[in-house]
């Protein structure tokens, strides 16, 4: 795997800074790992463990809108996402919910990602394939409920990694979860049939 190249795109509002990671083989889907408020300082271990693909990263911020911006940018090419939830523990907060809604990660995401409704029919029948997964440690969790209801509402069930919220991190946010482990189910995962 090449060096991160860092490269800029503008859209409405703000310049989107991402990261390309070259891999080895140009015929293996790019890897686009997001996360929020997590950018892409969040996923260098994970990229270290890809090398053989293409990885793409990106600044934080506001994920989903920049995330599609940057996908729409790159065009129509084969691609793997994967969208880890961040242990808030991970940002000096604490893990547990103290009411407020004045911190980075609980005041600009929880609100609105607790509300948001998805399409469950559009989401059933997608023609990609689209795997919910839960975190071994992360039983009860928010994120882990709530990936265990879309599971069942679509009728599939969740996928277990290995680790919690921070299975994939390597010492990033002085924080290490089991990113060998999480690096090798994740690849068991993505060449795994629909």
């Amino acid at each position: 795997m090449t060096e991160p190249t860092t490269h800029t795109l503008e859209v409405p509002g703000v310049a989107l800074t991402y990261d390309v990671r070259e891999g080895g083989d140009a015929t293996r889907p790019a890897l686009l790992p997001i996360g929020s408020p997590m950018g892409a300082v969040g996923f260098v271990t994970l990229a270290e463990h890809f090398a053989d693909r293409t990885v793409v990263t990106y600044g934080a911020g506001p994920g989903m809108a920049r995330f599609i911006a940057l996908v729409s940018h790159q065009g129509p090419l084969p691609a793997d996402y994967v969208l880890p939830e961040p242990d808030p523990a991970m940002f000096g907060l604490p893990s547990a919910d103290d009411g407020s809604r004045d911190d980075p990660l609980l005041g600009q995401n929880l609100i609105s990602c607790t509300h948001y409704q998805h399409d469950l029919d559009g989401l059933a029948t997608a023609s990609t394939r689209i795997v919910l997964a839960t975190g071994t440690t992360s039983a009860g969790t928010l994120a882990s409920r709530a990936a265990v209801a879309l599971a069942e509402r679509l009728g599939r069930a969740p996928v277990s990694f290995p680790g919690g919220h921070d299975g994939f991190l390597g010492g990033e946010f002085s924080e290490t979860g089991e990113p060998e482990a999480f690096a090798a189910r994740l690849r068991e995962v993505l060449g795994a049939t629909a």
